[in-house]
């Protein structure tokens, strides 16, 4: 069933756990699956959603809510994601964002996300309040959910790395903007750089 469920998952004061996912697998469920979003806040690049499965016997240590960690510790926890669990990430560009609105592109890129996975996920974790309507019968959006829940943690980082090296890249090809710095993200620098750039 499609639900936000802030009664039954409360938010948890000393990070994520995989308490959540626990009681899913408790009750029959083989694969449950994290998703998030990094981007849907910027001026400029597009919204990255990952999605991910980890090995319950093999969690990699340190995961939060990928804001939380600094560039270094979120590259690192990304290798390990990678090698532990089972990883899938798609994203939307600006173009379509502008077109359909930033909400629609994340749910949209979050449904892409969820269908690369190399196996079905039997449910999904989402972050936030909305659950695409492709997962609206195995879904659970859960508010503040990767600061709850590990596996949504885990696709936090996923892709929080991915869009930051597609935002490098985009630097490479939009030079002056300063896009590998900021990311993308309306910083005064980048405010004024659009302002002489246009």
């Amino acid at each position: 069933m499609s639900r936000t469920d802030s009664l039954l998952f409360p938010e948890l004061e000393n990070g994520p756990t995989f308490e959540v996912e626990a009681k899913l697998l408790a009750s029959g469920c083989r694969y449950v699956a994290g998703i998030d979003e990094a981007g849907r806040g910027p001026l400029a690049g597009p919204v990255v959603a990952a999605a991910v499965i980890l090995d319950e016997n093999n969690i990699p240590t340190g995961l939060n809510d990928s804001k939380k960690l600094t560039e270094a510790k979120r590259e690192l926890l990304f290798d390990q994601i990678l090698h532990s669990g089972m990883v899938a990430w798609a994203s939307v560009p600006a173009p379509i964002i502008d077109e359909i609105n930033i909400r629609q592109a994340t749910l949209n890129a979050m449904t892409l996300a969820a269908t690369r996975l190399p196996v079905q996920a039997d449910h999904f974790l989402i972050d936030g309040r909305d659950v695409p309507q492709a997962l609206t019968n195995k879904g659970t959006a859960l508010i503040k959910g990767d600061g709850r829940s590990l596996s949504i943690a885990a696709a936090s980082i996923v892709a929080k790395v991915v869009r930051d090296r597609l935002m490098s890249r985009a630097d490479a090809l939009y030079p002056g903007y300063g896009l590998a710095s900021h990311k993308g993200y309306g910083s005064a620098k980048h405010r004024e750089m659009i302002k002489k750039l246009g």
